[in-house]
């Protein structure tokens, strides 16, 4: 046998690949694969699945996937399938490796928008040691149905300690005690169980940011949610808000009676109020969740108008903060339900004191923290977050303050009418001064909504569940 006889034939693309390329019109050059190739163009595939099933996941190889990111995004713990599985699907194919390429499985598929800022890409063929060299835009055109996000991390942020020994006593500290923060937040993903938001509820969160958003786009979301729909109807027809004449229709009663900002926050509050179920258990004495929740809501509301023009935040998300200020409350019940009741017999004997330091005595966290949590892990605007996060603390002077603010003062002023659950607290000047209210127009605001208290409450029992 000759020299030439002995050496190996260039490996080629597998011809499964080459007809799907060809069917889909997709140009491409093939190349071997070596060290010297940037890694920014290489795509690299992951096939992930849950109890919900497989998904796709498409990033460079400048990058680490981060499944905690991943969690993030879709809300599901996300692992690699099993191994034989894989094989078992790439064996149909006679693939040895899984190529980049969204067609071939039946499953959705997620990318990572970095790989499309570079004009070619590199995807694996399915054979070891072969690239397909395609353009950015072809690629793209392969992602029509793929979703884009960012959830990966560029290697050059993440910097082994390889040649300073000195720092490792301090630098194992610190891991650990990350590690054992970390721990508690994957509890948090991974125990948790929240359903995902309803799709009402998805559509509404897409309709607040949308600032080209209109009245028919709220109506028509809440006209597909028949429960919505009614609830909608009810609440214009609520005494409370006195409307002229028969409600006749949803649109009647978002135009005619409630207007756009009150309906999407009403039925945004409804819509996150019903993803977790109130406890059975609860302090005696205290003021059903719902019925604190809209007095406060209504207090915010007339607050944010009493406020100089100059200085009003947005009214329908401080209507929402006041709706949605005391979330953790369920989220403790739903996540540490025998801590739970524990927290409720605590809080019966023990009415001087702020749930906060009963919360952080049994459980070392209070609503307040898991409940800002939980906002941002829905991906609620940075001013919900912040205003259930700093809504005990009066003296609050940083980002979106008077989110946080505002929800103090309401908190405050019903509890001083005995509303709500702790200790009548003092309003400082300060926190008044910040709004840019007089302690007689704040007191003339909550007694104002107290004169409907039987109506409000009537509209809370609309909400109450479980």
């Amino acid at each position: 046998m000759t020299e030439v006889a002995l050496a190996p034939a260039t490996p080629h693309a597998p011809s499964v690949i080459r007809l799907l390329l060809g069917k889909m019109g997709i140009a491409y050059k093939e190349v071997l694969d070596h060290h010297g190739l940037n890694p920014a163009r290489k795509v690299q595939a992951a096939l992930l699945d849950d109890a919900v099933g497989a998904l796709m996941v498409l990033f460079p190889q400048s990058q680490l996937l981060d499944l905690n990111r991943l969690t993030e995004l879709t809300g599901r713990r996300l692992t690699a399938v099993p191994t034989e599985r894989l094989e078992k699907m790439l064996g149909k194919h006679n693939l040895s490796l899984l190529p980049g390429l969204p067609a071939l499985t039946s499953s959705p598929c997620l990318y990572d928008e970095s790989l499309l800022h570079e004009p070619i890409v590199l995807v694996n063929s399915g054979e070891p040691g072969v690239l397909l060299e395609i353009t950015s835009e072809a690629f793209k055109s392969m992602l029509n149905k793929a979703s884009a996000a960012n959830f990966g991390e560029a290697l050059t942020s993440i910097r082994p300690n390889l040649d300073r020994p000195d720092d490792d006593r301090e630098e194992i500290t610190q891991a650990v005690q990350a590690f054992t923060a970390r721990r508690i937040q994957q509890r948090l993903e991974a125990t948790i169980e929240i359903p995902p938001l309803a799709e009402t509820a998805q559509k509404i969160i897409k309709l607040r940011v949308d600032p080209n958003a209109t009245i028919d786009d709220i109506t028509g979301v809440v006209e597909t949610d028949p429960a919505l729909a009614a609830q909608v109807v009810s609440w214009a027809a609520s005494p409370y808000y006195a409307s002229p004449g028969k409600i006749r229709s949803v649109e009647d009663a978002i135009v005619r009676v409630l207007g756009f900002d009150l309906v999407i926050n009403l039925a945004l509050g409804l819509a996150l109020g019903k993803t977790l179920s109130l406890p059975k258990d609860h302090p005696q004495h205290s003021t059903p969740y719902w019925q604190q929740s809209i007095y406060t809501a209504a207090v915010i509301e007339g607050l944010t108008r009493a406020m100089p023009r100059a200085q009003r935040p947005e009214a329908g998300l401080t209507y929402l903060a006041g709706l949605l200020h005391n979330f953790g409350y369920l989220l403790l019940a739903h996540v540490f339900p025998p801590h739970f009741s524990l927290i409720c017999r605590h809080l019966e004997v023990n009415p001087h004191l702020c749930h906060s330091y009963i919360e952080q005595h049994l459980l070392g966290i209070s609503r307040e923290q898991i409940g800002a949590w939980l906002m941002r892990y829905w991906d609620m605007p940075d001013e919900l977050a912040t205003a259930l996060r700093f809504q005990h603390d009066p003296h609050y002077d940083g980002d979106y303050a008077e989110y946080p603010n505002l929800v103090c003062l309401s908190v405050r002023l019903l509890r001083s009418r005995g509303i709500g659950s702790g200790p009548d607290e003092d309003i400082p000047d300060a926190l008044l001064e910040r709004l840019g209210l007089t302690r007689a127009k704040a007191d003339d605001v909550v007694s104002k909504v107290l004169e409907a208290e039987v109506l409000l409450r009537e509209l809370a029992s609309q909400f109450t569940q479980g």
